[in-house]
């Protein structure tokens, strides 16, 4: 069984040009992997929202945040022979990788799950200091406790690693700075403690022994992280053989704890799996599909900027049906429900 998505007819819900940038001389190149929450009677999206100056045949241009939050254009001669300019995502150049667009978080809300705007009176959310000046990126959003965890993908000349801000109102923040180091990321805090501990799933990454597996870590408080495990690892010659990373918090259910997660080839294929986790200790893992519930099949997601990539880390649950919103070819954002059931037959569970 691979596939089991329903996409909306109306995808993509969102594409860059339905959103004004942040300021003169930029324009927006992709809105990507929203989180994706409930809150004051509607369904919102914090939507990564990747920026850059307009290209041209002789430069290649890109921002970044200064130390103190403003925002500096650099352009290096395409002809430049310091310059490597081989991925659409990444430049390096003398020996520093850059990314070549520059991401914030912006907070879109819909009545219908379909329709988005974006909403008067709240802020948009940008890195800030000296470990967040390339930007921010793909957040999780869970809520425990009366309380919204922002984890997201915090990344600087220094690395690639996980930021936490925490929320009751979506207008006033509070920041705790770097919870995990580089190299580090898709981040998914639990939204329920387990005997007393909080439980998030995060995805250090090797570029030598090891690779780029799913981890499982517990906390006291939510913010303090320890006694890691890595739980999922990825599958020679299978859709997740080059890297494997968590979606949104995970599901309770009567069977254990779902969690969609994403893999990808070294060809940068990406698509969505499941899997189970035992209820009372979530470093357990009771069954995993072995095809993916989802791959990059609708013009939307083959085509963009970063073609044939479905990529989740936001949904809501409503009984047996789960709604994602998801990244499509790294450029729009999407829609598409899955049945609980659907997926554990997939699990054979």
């Amino acid at each position: 069984m691979a596939d089991i998505a329903q996409r909306f007819p109306q995808n993509p819900l969102l594409a860059p040009k339905d959103l004004k940038a942040t300021s003169e001389g930029l324009h927006i190149a992709c809105l990507l992997n929203p989180g994706v929450f409930r809150f004051d009677g509607k369904i919102w999206l914090l939507v990564r929202v990747a920026e850059r100056p307009q290209q041209n045949e002789v430069h290649v241009s890109f921002p970044i945040l200064t130390v103190t939050g403003e925002t500096q254009i650099m352009e290096i001669a395409l002809n430049d022979a310091d310059l490597i300019a081989t991925d659409a995502r990444v430049v390096r150049y003398k020996g520093v990788d850059y990314l070549t667009t520059l991401s914030h978080l912006r907070l879109l809300c819909s009545d219908d799950g379909v329709h988005f705007s974006e909403p008067d009176g709240y802020n948009r959310l940008f890195g800030s200091g000296p470990l967040q000046t390339f930007g921010i990126e793909d957040c999780r959003v869970s809520f425990l406790e009366g309380r919204y965890y922002l984890t997201f993908t915090a990344v600087s000349d220094s690395g690639v690693g996980v930021g936490l801000r925490t929320t009751t109102d979506w207008k006033n923040f509070e920041t705790h700075g770097m919870i995990l180091p580089p190299h580090n990321k898709d981040v998914a805090i639990f939204e329920e403690k387990i005997n007393g501990l909080y439980y998030a799933l995060h995805r250090p990454s090797s570029v030598d022994i090891g690779g780029n597996f799913i981890w499982i870590a517990q906390s006291p408080d939510g913010v303090h992280w320890g006694n890691h495990k890595c739980i999922l690892k990825t599958r020679e010659g299978m859709w997740d053989s080059a890297r494997v990373g968590g979606g949104a918090s995970p599901i309770k259910t009567e069977k254990g704890w779902l969690e969609i997660y994403h893999g990808a080839t070294k060809e940068h294929r990406y698509c969505l799996g499941a899997v189970l986790l035992d209820l009372n200790d979530p470093s357990i893992v009771l069954a995993r599909t072995i095809e993916p519930i989802m791959e990059p099949t609708a013009p939307y997601e083959i085509t963009g900027f970063f073609g044939h990539v479905v990529f989740t880390n936001g949904h809501v649950v409503d009984g047996d049906t789960i709604t994602i919103y998801y990244g499509a070819a790294d450029e729009f954002v999407c829609g598409a429900k899955f049945s609980i059931k659907d997926i554990f037959a997939a699990l054979g569970v």
